[in-house]
């Protein structure tokens, strides 16, 4: 996008989606039928926001119709589980492995209205984008608003960091 610097310092409003209308078909595999992400990307921007948050039959989040959710909540990385429904995707693979080999630990739970009533900041994924936070997502009755502290976010971006600046960012 031409605002994307804009979007990963800022943030970006999301929708979340509901019904059979937004899921996708075969969603641990890349088929190519992208249908249902685009049709709830479209509604998203008709509801004033730039993505769409995919939820699964019974509300839970999965992604979002361009890449993988994060969530901070308690100290940890939260991500949707892949037995989830979501796509094992480039980024998310990418950030997994950067986490783990810093000894980060990620919570691999369902977001459910539990989990999702947790978390103190949103953020999304994919090879594009790298890192965008979410700061407001439009639900059907509300609108919940999420503050990812930038040192917080920032242990996400360093994985996407050439190895140089990766040195001086952790000090």
């Amino acid at each position: 996008p031409a605002d994307l610097d804009r979007r990963q310092r800022q943030g970006i409003p999301a929708w979340l989606g509901g019904g059979e209308i937004y899921q996708r078909d075969l969603p641990g595999h890349k088929t190519g039928n992208y249908l249902a992400s685009w049709l709830a990307r479209q509604e998203a921007h008709r509801q004033g926001a730039q993505e769409a948050i995919l939820v699964d039959a019974r509300g839970h989040w999965l992604e979002t119709s361009t890449g993988n959710l994060w969530g901070w909540a308690d100290g940890h990385w939260w991500t949707p589980p892949l037995a989830a429904g979501v796509l094992p995707g480039v980024a998310r693979h990418h950030l997994l492995a950067d986490l783990a080999q810093r000894g980060l630990s990620v919570c691999h739970d369902p977001w459910t209205p539990a989990v999702v009533n947790r978390l103190e900041g949103v953020a999304y994924s994919n090879a594009v984008v790298q890192i965008v936070p979410i700061h407001t997502v439009i639900t059907h009755h509300s609108r919940l608003e999420f503050r990812l502290p930038d040192r917080i976010l920032q242990g996400l971006r360093v994985a996407f960091q050439p190895h140089e600046a990766r040195i001086l960012a952790e000090g």
